[in-house]
């Protein structure tokens, strides 16, 4: 099944924010064999919908503006995001995107991205079994570098733009 991917229209039926292209050239720059090792494009195909699945799963509340459409698949094309006051061209997937949804996709590729939580063992014991588990363990996994490509897209904390009109 050939990879639908976003274009800028707001498919409504886009599985991807990465083109497999997109992908390829993004992992050849930085040199991640394993990408390229891959068995397949339908493997690699695979991993891009996973990794969109997750980022939307994880950021679609979190994203700056609305969807284009309320019809599209996907949570880019955006309306009213701005990068240090400037806004985003409201046809486009940004290049920030699709690099962190390729960098999910190789980690898609070896395991789990969203993977049923739980809960951290702080200590065993054997005779007589003893388990305490540590109660500050983190339970979601986060990716760190994915999370600073996407942060400049991500709602600010606390302040809100109010346009005042004087007459």
């Amino acid at each position: 099944m050939s990879l639908i991917v976003e274009d800028g229209t707001g498919k409504s039926d886009a599985e991807s924010l990465c083109s497999l292209s997109d992908a390829n050239a993004y992992h050849a720059a930085r040199g991640n064999a394993a990408w390229g090792a891959l068995a397949s494009d339908d493997l690699r195909e695979q991993s891009l919908r996973k990794a969109t699945d997750f980022i939307t799963q994880m950021y679609r509340l979190k994203w700056q503006g609305i969807r284009s459409k309320v019809t599209q698949a996907l949570d880019w094309p955006r309306i009213s995001v701005y990068i240090e006051d400037y806004p985003v061209l409201t046809t486009i997937v940004p290049t920030d995107v699709k690099n962190a949804c390729a960098e999910l996709a190789l980690k898609a590729s070896t395991t789990v991205l969203a993977a049923d939580l739980k809960q951290g063992v702080k200590s065993k014991k054997v005779g007589p079994i003893e388990t305490v588990y540590d109660e500050h363990s983190n339970r979601s996994p986060r990716y760190l570098a994915v999370e600073r490509m996407l942060e400049p897209y991500f709602k600010s904390g606390g302040s809100t733009l109010i346009q005042v009109n004087r007459s």
